[in-house]
């Protein structure tokens, strides 16, 4: 299904007004999307207060849907436009970085294609080639 990126803008010298989506944004985003004739589904926002910008991830058959969505949710999108996102091919779910004076050990590397990644030993280096 396509995603559509939607903006709202926010002054930050309007009067009882956040740059950033509070948390009751995010609710009523996430749960006025869908119902009859607007299947659209709240993926994501990013707020950008220096540019006094939120912009608002959604997947929909049509930026319409989007549009509606945003308005039962009492949103008011400036503009609503196609987006492609990018994601990692294998992104993989893993422990936080490590934080400065830990040390983690490094991530398995993939083994050969019909493996998994971690469960297979290296290779031993031929003859005559190792330490002495």
């Amino acid at each position: 299904m396509p995603e559509f990126l939607a903006e709202t803008y926010t002054p930050r010298d309007a009067p009882g007004t956040s740059t950033a989506p509070s948390a009751s944004d995010l609710t009523r985003a996430a749960a006025h999307t869908g119902g009859p004739g607007a299947p659209a589904r709240f993926l994501a926002a990013i707020a950008v207060p220096d540019d006094e910008i939120c912009f608002w991830l959604y997947q929909a058959p049509t930026a319409g849907a989007v549009r509606a969505a945003m308005a039962r949710a009492r949103l008011r999108p400036e503009r609503i436009t196609p987006a492609v996102t990018l994601r990692p091919l294998h992104a993989r779910p893993g422990p936080a970085p490590a934080t400065p004076g830990t040390t983690r050990p490094p991530a398995a590397e993939p083994g050969p294609p019909g493996t998994s990644p971690g469960l297979h030993r290296a290779a031993s280096p031929p003859p005559g080639t190792g330490p002495p």
